[in-house]
């Protein structure tokens, strides 16, 4: 989670100096969704999600150094300096992007599954989305299958309280996520995404749901992010009070971090060193993508469909 953390700290600094352009969401405040579910899986097993997939990328073991390349539109980023912030991939991580358009992942997360369920392995397909996204059509249709054709995928509705700049209230008619499965039989269960023990725990119980043959399940995760939709939004549309208030009292790495000294697992010294061994991680890849070579001209035309 710091590391998540950290490293969209210093894109946020990046963006700012002009150094990371187009489109660019961070995580920060929902970490402890990606770290939960990541400790429930097992190797082989997917991960596909929106554009918020900074956090995804560094979780399912992608380098730092890469995926802030990939942002400053270098040619040692993960999309050679294609993609940015939104198109990134790991076949060797199984991460099967971070998609630009809303939603679009729902089918294609369903499509892994049935990839799994075809070949008769034990994996299962984790499909991230928002609450802004759960709204649309694709993913009902992606819920109709998955449940008839009892595809192993978990559906990760991360419910940060706003799609974009609208709360949730004013969207949608139906604000308990966890029962948009209803109508297919899908079950659902409410998680507390601000602590990453609750998600790994429902991580594990959906996931044995799914290998054990019973289909689809879906977690909606209760989290919140700290900054704006995107980092060309100031988030006018709530209060200081309202962030600050979530950021003292559900921050989870300031409760993991307080769980971690009352049990005495570590000392406060030792959290200090990992904290600044993260710091060093992180701004040695700063340092990589601001240095490393942008992409030949030539990369226009590879990794392009004919």
């Amino acid at each position: 989670m710091l590391t998540i953390r950290r490293f969209e700290e210093k894109a946020g600094q990046m963006y700012g100096m002009g150094l990371i352009g187009g489109f660019c969401h961070l995580y920060i405040g929902q970490e402890a969704v990606v770290v939960g579910m990541q400790m429930a899986l097992k190797d082989g097993d997917q991960v596909i999600t929106g554009y918020r997939d900074h956090g995804h990328m560094i979780a399912c073991g992608m380098e730092a150094k890469g995926v802030m390349a990939e942002l400053t539109g270098r040619a040692h980023g993960y999309s050679r300096g294609k993609g940015g912030s939104m198109h990134m991939f790991s076949r060797e991580k199984n991460f099967y992007g971070g998609h630009g358009i809303v939603g679009a992942q729902v089918p294609l997360g369903t499509g892994l599954a049935f990839a799994n369920r075809y070949r008769g392995n034990d994996n299962i397909s984790l499909t991230y989305f928002g609450d802004g996204a759960a709204n649309q059509g694709q993913v009902y249709e992606s819920f109709n299958m998955a449940e008839l054709w009892k595809l192993p995928v978990i559906y990760i509705i991360e419910n940060n309280r706003y799609a974009m700049g609208t709360a949730v209230n004013r969207a949608s008619a139906q604000t308990d996520f966890s029962k948009r499965g209803a109508s297919f039989n899908i079950p659902g269960e409410q998680v507390d995404g601000m602590d990453v023990r609750a998600v790994k725990a429902a991580g594990e119980r959906a996931a044995e749901w799914c290998r054990s043959g019973k289909g689809p399940f879906i977690l909606e995760m209760l989290t919140y992010r700290y900054r704006g939709h995107s980092m060309s939004d100031p988030a006018k549309y709530r209060t200081r009070e309202e962030v600050d208030k979530v950021r003292t009292a559900h921050d989870p790495i300031d409760m993991a971090r307080a769980r971690i000294l009352e049990k005495k697992f570590a000392k406060e010294d030792e959290l200090k060193k990992i904290d600044a061994q993260v710091r060093d991680l992180i701004n040695e890849a700063a340092e990589f993508a601001t240095h490393d070579p942008e992409p030949d001209v030539a990369e226009l035309y590879t990794d392009i469909y004919r």
